[in-house]
């Protein structure tokens, strides 16, 4: 199993400011581990450098108006909204990480490599088709799906687990029905959207699976939905690649969220991934990095977990140092999987029109 990792170390000159929660050390600290641990070393794994996404794949997703504007302001720094300020250069490097995404796909879809993970920032689930949101100026994810149709690959099952929803990329995909969007996040959390009765429009009704999880799920609330929800879908969907937006906000020590997932629980998640691509789609499966803001006490574990979940090594191991397991007894509520059965059986009542395996 190969598996590659797209990075380049423009990433980490994007910056709102030095204090802002989507800063350089998401990646910066990572790195540290990631090399400390010999991952670059390995055969398995193969670095991959990104390339710029091209005017006509960002205009595939967004308007030409948005483009121009992110263009212009990029030239002497502007602002979108409270939390998503436009620095000076921003444009040179949101159009590396779209294209990170791309690269991601494109290594995947000729055969370069089993699989891959696009290690990007700017994050990009928020952006919409005429505005950037919540740290998003570019909705990297969308972009690559855009181009994987544009080059024979039709359907496209995108998996969202980030702790907000993506609603930039609901909104991209709400009517088309080549795109099925399945997205578990917190709930209530930014930006407020993604609940079960927000389903798809036109042609896209039933394409769109929301699963709101409640503040203090853990691994087995997501691993019980992966299995009740997102499994059943996507082999009565047939996929011809799985794109998941990787967003590790869900982490127990995360200062944006309330959940409870650990590093443990993100290898387990992309094991499942990784073998329902080889089940359903000859393995073509990407992931690119969304949300996560515990730079020190998480990034590091997840993106390892992550990469080694896709890499098919051995996750046993995975853990975060057991100083912090007084945070998780804290922050993981063992109620919260009655809630979640509660609202699985909701999805299914309201998905059962769509999906046979619902029935």
């Amino acid at each position: 199993m190969v598996t590659g990792i797209v990075f380049h170390p423009k990433y980490l000159e994007h910056e709102q400011t030095p204090t802002h929660p989507e800063r350089k050390e998401r990646l910066a600290y990572t790195l540290d581990q990631l090399m400390e641990e010999g991952i670059f070393e390995n055969r398995e794994i193969v670095l991959l450098e990104p390339f710029k996404a091209s005017e006509s794949d960002v205009l595939a997703v967004h308007t030409p108006e948005y483009f121009e504007f992110l263009k212009r302001e990029s030239r002497k720094g502007g602002v979108i909204d409270w939390d998503t300020s436009i620095p000076v250069g921003l444009i040179d490097v949101a159009l590396l990480a779209a294209g990170g995404a791309i690269r991601a796909a494109k290594a995947v879809a000729e055969g370069e490599v089993d699989n891959a993970f696009a290690m990007v920032r700017p994050p990009g689930h928020h952006a919409r088709p005429y505005t950037g949101a919540g740290f998003c100026y570019l909705n990297n994810i969308a972009i690559a799906t855009k181009w994987l149709q544009r080059n024979g690959f039709k359907k496209i099952l995108i998996l969202d687990w980030d702790a907000h929803h993506g609603d930039g990329t609901q909104e991209i995909f709400y009517e088309d029905s080549s795109v099925l969007f399945i997205s578990l996040h917190q709930m209530p959390l930014y930006p407020g959207t993604g609940y079960p009765h927000e389903y798809g429009k036109g042609e896209g009704e039933g394409y769109t699976i929301n699963v709101p999880l409640p503040p203090g799920a853990g691994d087995e609330c997501y691993l019980t939905v992966f299995d009740e929800i997102i499994e059943p879908v996507a082999i009565d969907f047939e996929p011809d690649f799985i794109a998941v937006s990787a967003g590790q906000d869900n982490h127990f020590t995360d200062p944006l969220t309330s959940l409870a997932l650990t590093a443990r629980g993100y290898a387990e998640l992309m094991v499942r991934a990784r073998r329902l691509a080889e089940k359903l789609c000859d393995g073509r499966l990407f992931a690119v990095l969304e949300g996560g803001y515990s730079v020190e006490k998480a990034l590091p574990y997840t993106n390892l977990a992550i990469i080694a979940a896709m890499a098919e090594m051995d996750i046993s191991c995975i853990r975060e140092p057991e100083s912090y397991a007084d945070e998780l007894k804290w922050r993981k509520k063992e109620s919260a999987i009655e809630t979640v059965r509660a609202t699985i059986q909701e999805v299914k009542r309201i998905h059962s029109t769509y999906w046979g395996c619902f029935f």
